[in-house]
C-alpha cells in the first residue's frame, strides 16, 4: 500500500549524516539506480572497501537490522550536496522511511520525489525511538495517510509533512506529473477552447 511503510527500524544515531556519507561519489558509477544499495553508507559498512568485508559493528550489518525498512537518525540527516543518488541508494537497499528531527532541504524534497517518507519528530521522540531500537527489535509503521508513526501497544506519534510532498508519495507522482494533475481541468479547458479557435492547428 503506497504511503505505508512497516518493518524493523534501524537506529543510526548520528547527527549531520551528509549525502556523501549516505553514498560516497565513487559508489555512484552505475548506469542505473539498481545496485546503488551496495554503496549505501559504504565508508561505514565496509571494513575493507576493496573486498567488501563488512564492519561488524555498523548497525545495518547486524542481523537484527539487515532487513530494516525504516531508519532512525539524528538531526540534519541528508545535509551536504544535492545528489539524488543518496535517496536512490536508500530505496535500493529497502529503506522506505527515515525518521529524524530535521533533514537537509534538498534531500527531503528528493525523498518525496522518490517515494521515501521523511518523518520529522522532536529530538526527544527520535532519541527515545532510537534507544528502544537499540535495546530490542522495534517494528514501526509509518502511515503517511494518517501522518502517524505507529507501534503495537503504544500511542501513535503524529507528524506533519508538506501537503505537496504527501500527495506526491501517496499518488506516486513526480513534480511534473503532480503539476499536470493539479491543473488537469484548466489544461483540458484550454485545449478545448484552442481547438475551437484554431481548428486547423
Amino acid at each position: 500500500m503506497r504511503g505505508v511503510v512497516s518493518g524493523v527500524a534501524a537506529p543510526l544515531m548520528r547527527r549531520n549524516v551528509d549525502t556523501d556519507a549516505i553514498i560516497p561519489s565513487r559508489e555512484m558509477k552505475r548506469v542505473s539506480r539498481e545496485g546503488l544499495g551496495e554503496g549505501l553508507f559504504a565508508n561505514w559498512r565496509y571494513a575493507d572497501l576493496a573486498t567488501r568485508e563488512e564492519a561488524p559493528d555498523f548497525v545495518l550489518n547486524r542481523d537484527r537490522y539487515r532487513k530494516a525498512r525504516i531508519l532512525i537518525s539524528g538531526e540534519n540527516f541528508g545535509c551536504g550536496s544535492s545528489r539524488e543518488h543518496a535517496v536512490w541508494a536508500l530505496a535500493d537497499w529497502g529503506i522506505g522511511a527515515v525518521i529524524a528531527p530535521s533533514f537537509g532541504e534538498i534531500f527531503q524534497a528528493n525523498c518525496a520525489q522518490n517515494g521515501i517518507v521523511a518523518v520529522v519528530l522532536s529530538e526527544e521522540q527520535v532519541d527515545a525511538l532510537g534507544a528502544e531500537a537499540e535495546r530490542r527489535e522495534l517494528r514501526l509503521t509509518v502511515d503517511l495517510g494518517a501522518c502517524e508513526v505507529q507501534r503495537v501497544g503504544d500511542q501513535a506519534l503524529p507528524f506533519s509533512i508538506k501537503p505537496r510532498d504527501r500527495e506526491m508519495i501517496l499518488k506516486g507522482l513526480d513534480p511534473i506529473a503532480l503539476t499536470l494533475n493539479e491543473h488537469a481541468a484548466a489544461i483540458e479547458a484550454f485545449e478545448k477552447s484552442d481547438r475551437t479557435a484554431r481548428p486547423w492547428a
